[in-house]
């Protein structure tokens, strides 16, 4: 391996390591404009110790969970506690056939295991225990998430049947979403959402903060999806900077059109999940798909977006953020997608995809529903009424985020019935 050729390798992938680090900021902005003013601090705090937790458990367990490097074809394996770089060349340019560092593989990976709790903090948002909280993220990322990511990176069971996902539809996005539905569940609605009248809306505060974390995470995804080709090959990148881009767009384009048709109204929070949807579909296959092939996945994520949202409303299953509708439904779509469009279309490999991305699902759904269900018996997980309506911010953090009178709520939010 060329020197000049493995240091430009490891500088992308410490880039993209970056780029998906700037994606906790976008999805703190994001959350937080999605809440309510009261509940702000809870959801920054939230995420600002998710990253911090992530990379420590990962460190110490998830990342030999994941990748323990035996067992190949297996369920599970374990390389042992903690980080243990190889000697001399063998962690450098003789790591990954020369395309980045032992320690880049981990910075990078921890990055994205991070991600998986972030997407369950915004669909729990406004009513769950900061304790609580805190300790099913730490055990969600150290365990649920290395332990199906082996199945598929780590040489696993999965990777040997041919499942195929790039940077993380299922892996990443989906699992984030089976864990929020589970802890949604057991959760409950937010105080006054859904009532004999029909479903209340809640809006969140501040349009303009959830926009810029819209943005960041775009921005963000081009080292998500770009940092997954795992070097700096100038055609694979520029590709999957090319799908990426425009999934995004067509997600937006897609959530436009439907949202419109259902509600008669421009419902700017549809089109930026929309963005988001497009993004995630994209994300199992943006290396295998052509620019065309890009915009359906990406068109159709978006147009389910605005459908998705009504029905998880319908069966009261209370998403502040929309996460499961983002991150669940589209992280399923996007997988399955690999086995209809681009270059590993067909049948044989849409049923892998299938099965695979179920598997995935069964295995993290019933961890994160057997987790939370302990804690709810054991230390609680829900606020008292009390708490919830005055606010996370004050009950559990003693402060607020803005000097009163300085934010005020939108007048008016779509009521969907």
């Amino acid at each position: 391996m060329n020197e000049a050729l493995f240091t430009a390798n490891n500088v992308w992938m410490l880039v993209a390591t970056v780029l998906v680090f700037v994606m906790h900021l976008g999805f703190s902005a994001l959350e937080a404009g999605f809440v309510q003013r009261k509940n702000t601090v809870n959801i920054l705090f939230k995420n600002a110790m998710i990253i911090a937790i992530g990379l420590l458990t990962y460190c110490l367990i998830g990342f030999n969970l994941m990748y323990p490097g035996t067992n190949a074809g297996g369920f599970f394996g374990f390389a042992g506690f903690g980080l243990n770089m190889p000697a001399g060349e063998a962690g450098g340019i003789g790591y990954a056939d020369g395309a980045y560092t032992y320690y880049t593989d981990f910075i990078f990976q921890g990055m994205f295991a991070a991600t998986a709790a972030t997407i369950v903090s915004g669909a729990v948002a406004e009513r769950i225990k900061l304790n609580a909280f805190l300790v099913f993220a730490a055990l969600f990322v150290a365990i649920s998430y290395p332990i199906t990511g082996m199945w598929k990176w780590g040489a696993g069971w999965l990777d040997a049947a041919g499942f195929y996902d790039f940077a993380g539809s299922s892996l990443v996005h989906a699992v984030g979403g089976w864990g929020a539905l589970a802890a949604v569940l057991l959760l409950g609605a937010r105080r006054g959402k859904y009532t004999r009248n029909g479903i209340k809306p809640i809006p969140g505060h501040s349009m303009p903060l959830a926009a810029i974390g819209v943005f960041l995470l775009w921005f963000g995804w081009f080292g998500f999806n770009g940092g997954s080709v795992l070097s700096a090959d100038p055609v694979a990148v520029s590709l999957v900077f090319v799908t990426t881009a425009l999934a995004a767009s067509a997600g937006a384009v897609g959530a436009f059109i439907v949202s419109y048709s259902l509600f008669k109204s421009h419902d700017l929070s549809m089109v930026l999940n929309g963005i988001l949807g497009g993004l995630v579909g994209i994300t199992a296959g943006a290396d295998v798909m052509t620019p065309t092939d890009a915009i359906l996945i990406g068109g159709i994520a978006g147009m389910v977006i605005p459908v998705s949202v009504v029905f998880f409303d319908r069966i009261k299953v209370d998403d502040p953020v929309g996460a499961t509708s983002v991150h669940l439904v589209c992280g399923v779509w996007g997988t399955l997608a690999v086995g209809i469009f681009g270059a590993k279309a067909s049948l044989a490999q849409l049923w892998v995809q299938f099965y695979g991305t179920m598997s995935i699902g069964l295995f993290t759904f019933v961890f994160a529903f057997s987790l939370m269900y302990l804690l709810k018996v054991t230390i609680g997980i829900r606020v008292s009424e009390e708490d919830e309506e005055r606010g996370l911010d004050v009950s559990e953090h003693d402060m607020e985020a803005y000097e009163e009178g300085t934010v005020t709520e939108p007048a008016y939010q779509l009521s969907v019935k």
